[in-house]
């Protein structure tokens, strides 16, 4: 049994665990008829037995069963059973389009009822039951709630709330601007602008799959990969230290990681060449910033031409694709940015520290 703890440990570990997120990722989707159906209880009933043979181990208990991390826990089940709902009505109705039969909605609507009183009883026997269901849980779980702010004493680890947690892992990642300020105003932005870039009618008022691959797929990964999966980890893998530990890990609050994190500069000018760091900044980070013109500029023009997407681009038109490739590279850039921490120690591609300029 420990052996077995300390291996799953061990794939906790973000640079393991990650890889494995996207094999499986990769392959729920492509195996989704087979999860969607009996499969779906088998992975469930696994997941199930797995999470409360784990509630035997001490250290785990500690952290998911803390009162704070249990909405959490519900967070990861609801997140799977919608999106099994979603894919099991898609599949049908695309099985329904290519029998030339009406989808799951427009079957649906035919069977209209009123408002009142129909629809406003369901509501109230909804309110009633959630409000029970909270006095219970207001009784069960104590409160998270600590003593009064201390300006001299900082939490150990300071986390912030969960619907933060994965701008906060970011930050191990990225400059803090980029993080907390840039990141997340262009998720604000980009999700105000599908409506605009992606005018494609097919999949409105109905769940498909077929006829939205891509779009979906990559929603999908957008947030069950590097936003749900993140959130996790700050709340139940990052300790004291902001220390990484797994699941069956003790919190030692005297871990220590030493980080050895470079520049690309410090790669190009001190490894490969062999020379010091010029003084100017524009020498200095040249090589980043050629990187990043290529990286935002050349490659959306490249990917134009590219078989894949260039249907992308003459459906949507140069301003829209162009638009959404931005999005869309700047959404990459998280997962790049994690590999190149973790394979080459890589703190920050561009680093000019005179304007406070990190990429």
């Amino acid at each position: 049994m420990d052996a077995l703890k300390s291996f799953i440990n061990t794939l906790s570990y973000p640079w393991f665990s990650f890889t494995l997120s996207l094999v499986l990722f990769v392959a729920v989707v492509k195996l989704k008829k087979l999860w969607t159906h009996a499969g779906g209880w088998l992975m469930l009933a696994l997941i199930t037995v797995f999470f409360c043979g784990s509630m035997l181990d001490e250290n785990f208990r500690s952290v998911v069963a803390k009162p704070d991390n249990v909405p959490i826990v519900m967070m990861v089940y609801l997140t799977g059973y919608f999106w099994w709902l979603a894919m099991y009505k898609g599949i049908k109705n695309d099985q329904a389009i290519e029998a030339g039969a009406p989808t799951f909605e427009k079957s649906e609507s035919e069977d209209k009822v009123f408002t009142w009183p129909d629809l406003v009883f369901s509501e109230l026997i909804c309110m009633v039951v959630l409000t029970v269901g909270m006095v219970v849980w207001s009784i069960v779980l104590k409160a998270p709630l600590e003593e009064p702010a201390n300006l001299s004493v900082a939490p150990n680890p300071s986390k912030a709330p969960w619907y933060f947690l994965g701008l906060q892992e970011m930050l191990v990642y990225f400059d803090p601007w980029m993080a907390g300020v840039v990141l997340p105003g262009l998720i604000i932005v980009g999700l105000m602008a599908i409506p605009y870039i992606d005018t494609n009618p097919k999949g409105n008022g109905y769940y498909t799959f077929k006829e939205r691959k891509s779009e979906i797929f990559l929603f999908l990964f957008g947030y069950i990969v590097l936003w749900v999966q993140l959130i996790v980890i700050g709340t139940f893998l990052r300790g004291p230290n902001w220390n990484f530990f797994g699941p069956y890990e003790f919190w030692d609050i005297n871990k220590i990681e030493p980080l050895v994190n470079i520049d690309l500069s410090e790669i190009i000018w001190i490894k490969l060449l062999g020379v010091g760091l010029p003084s100017h900044w524009l020498p200095r980070e040249i090589f980043g910033i050629i990187l990043m013109i290529g990286y935002f500029v050349v490659l959306p023009v490249a990917m134009s031409k590219m078989k894949y997407f260039k249907r992308f681009y003459d459906e949507m038109g140069g301003p829209r694709f162009y638009t959404g490739a931005t999005l869309f590279l700047t959404m990459m850039l998280l997962p790049i940015k994690m590999y190149a921490r973790w394979v080459f120690n890589l703190k920050y591609i561009v680093h000019i520290q005179e304007f406070f300029f990190n990429i």
